[in-house]
């Protein structure tokens, strides 16, 4: 095991809204890996705890009570660590390097898992993993690292009474469009000011339209090829300053306030995805929705992936990653730990005969859209890049109108010389 830093000032800081779930005090045994595999959510464990510390903030809530159902199945005790989102990586990779890290968490899997391999368990015996497309789960130097939680994509997320989908299928007459939906007093698109939706979403699709996608973004770190010298780049600069022109400026808006807006039929579009709909239960929205592609280059597709998978600290207590493997099990195999991941959470279905019911339209959108779908490119950009660089970037461009949309793709291409 490595030598490592405590870091209780940390953990202090991220927990502060964290959910600290109180057990019975039952001695820990040794946990059987896979016990939950009977479909009954029983455990080996008779006690014990383990943490998570995952980052997607919209299933909180959600997950503070499964931990809690969990420890009255199994006596089991989880404790959820909070996070603020687009902190999260940093604090992970602040975290797993002390004895106190967390022991399962979650990444994107691409450059954070391939960066993070030292620390990532073989998951490849877990019972269900046959049951998941290879595509799917994350493997990382030849083993089976990580756990898909869902399919997700993102797009143009319209309200079908205020957008035709069909006389928008060019970059042109998507500007043609927020300049007309700008007329008549409604936010044509909507960004909003957290880092993914700020930039990192929008920006994946001139590079997933590339002949080769990874090959050009390969060229572009390596400082062969310039952004701005892209004919997909070039629209892509052009609909920015659109954007900035016609649109609600996103650094003043946040992603509740976005979701919000579109709801209640103040915009007309978000650049959002599938996770969005739970946003919208709290509003009486009345209207169909769909995702549409973003329209570079012609582009007729949706940018659909996995964006988290469950990891399991290696460095972790026998027992803490037996009992991680455990709950696994359970939440992938139990009638009440799938309930969970399709009812609950809302997510689309990753492992073999695991059915959903319940999906609501973007989902099933998106479900539809992954049979043919553009790549998320950005699972491959350099680890942190999108919220030390290329977010500041675009926060700058959104609050300085004399930056042009071709400054602001060269900037962003200097980042990712400078990440490599």
């Amino acid at each position: 095991m490595r030598k490592k830093k405590l870091f209780a000032a940390l953990m202090a800081t991220v927990m502060v809204a964290g959910s600290v779930l109180t057990g019975c005090g039952a001695a820990a045994g040794t946990a059987g890996v896979g016990a939950a595999a009977d479909g009954e959510g029983k455990s080996a464990n008779a006690g014990g705890k383990f943490t998570i510390f995952q980052s997607k903030t919209e299933i909180m809530d959600q997950l503070n009570q499964l931990a809690k159902d969990y420890k009255d199945e199994t006596g089991v005790e989880i404790e959820v660590w909070e996070t603020s989102g687009d902190n999260y990586y940093k604090d992970l990779k602040t975290g797993i390097s002390t004895e106190s890290g967390p022991v399962l968490f979650s990444l994107a899997p691409g450059s954070e898992s391939v960066e993070m391999a030292d620390y990532l368990e073989d998951l490849s015996s877990l019972s269900f993993m046959s049951k998941i497309s290879d595509n799917l789960k994350d493997s990382v130097d030849g083993k089976v690292v990580g756990v898909p939680y869902t399919i997700e994509g993102f797009g143009l997320v319209y309200d079908g009474n205020l957008v035709d989908t069909s006389k928008i299928g060019t970059t042109d007459a998507l500007i043609d469009f927020l300049k007309e939906a700008k007329g008549k007093g409604i936010n044509g698109l909507g960004l909003s000011q957290e880092d993914y939706f700020l930039i990192a979403h929008i920006l994946n699709t001139p590079f997933a339209v590339q002949d080769d996608p990874d090959a050009y973004l390969q060229q572009v770190l390596n400082g062969e090829v310039r952004m701005k010298d892209n004919d997909a780049f070039k629209e892509f600069a052009k609909l920015m300053e659109a954007i900035r022109e016609n649109c609600t400026n996103p650094v003043d808006v946040t992603y509740d306030n976005n979701c919000g807006d579109f709801a209640t039929g103040k915009a007309a579009m978000i650049h959002q995805g599938n996770w969005a709909y739970g946003m919208f239960k709290d509003y009486d929205v009345d209207f169909d929705m769909g995702i549409a592609p973003v329209p570079i280059k012609g582009n007729k597709k949706v940018a659909v992936s996995v964006p988290a998978a469950w990891y399991i600290n290696v460095d972790a207590s026998d027992e803490e990653k037996a009992m991680a493997k455990d709950f696994l099990e359970w939440l992938y195999t139990s009638e009440k730990g799938t309930d969970y991941l399709m009812n609950q959470f809302g997510f689309v279905p990753v492992v073999d005969g695991m059915t959903s019911e319940n999906l609501d339209p973007l989902s099933k959108s998106i479900s539809e859209a992954a049979k043919d779908s553009i790549p998320w490119v950005m699972s491959n950009w350099p680890a942190g890049i999108i919220t030390t660089s290329l977010s500041p970037i675009t926060q700058e461009f959104f609050t300085n109108t004399s930056m042009t949309g071709e400054e602001l793709i060269d900037k962003l291409n200097d980042a990712f010389v400078n990440a490599k």
